[in-house]
């Protein structure tokens, strides 16, 4: 019984160690939420002017009201495979549980900024006029990963 608990106590200490470990390289900044879309033959064009028109025009009142720290588009133009994509949309959060976790008082103020950019505040219509993006690419993936500010090493 001793035997198992100091084996229990020994593993627990070193995933409580590696963390620390990190730390030691880095400063933890904000988290970037990654979507990677893939355009479909022939519409790239018709999808980057959906998004000038209005991707870039929300998430630029969404960082002036505070709900985003910065918004960018990359592109990817030499895909590996078919497959890969070419339009990656990244929202830099300023942490985790703000990138992942709901808040009703967020929610009512990026709606309140798609019924100011879409004219309407019915739902339904707004989906309606968002719709064509859903013709021009497909969905790869998104993922969440956090930028880190790298301490220098000291001798």
């Amino acid at each position: 019984m001793k035997r198992l608990a100091s084996i229990t106590l020994a593993l627990v200490s070193c995933l409580a160690v590696a963390p620390a470990l990190a730390q030691e390289h880095w400063t933890e900044g904000p988290v970037w939420e990654m979507s990677y879309y893939r355009t479909k033959p022939g519409k790239f064009d018709d999808y980057v002017k959906y998004l000038r028109g209005n991707y870039a025009v929300t998430a630029a009142e969404q960082k002036k009201q505070g709900l985003i720290l910065d918004s960018k588009v990359f592109v990817n133009p030499a895909q590996a495979n078919p497959n890969d994509w070419d339009i990656c949309i990244a929202t830099l959060h300023p942490s985790f549980a703000k990138a992942l976790d709901y808040s009703a008082g967020d929610e009512q103020k990026t709606k309140a900024i798609a019924e100011k950019h879409f004219k309407t505040a019915d739902q339904k219509k707004q989906d309606e006029m968002t719709a064509p993006r859903f013709q021009w690419r497909d969905f790869v993936s998104t993922k969440y990963v956090r930028e880190v500010t790298l301490k220098p090493l000291t001798p």
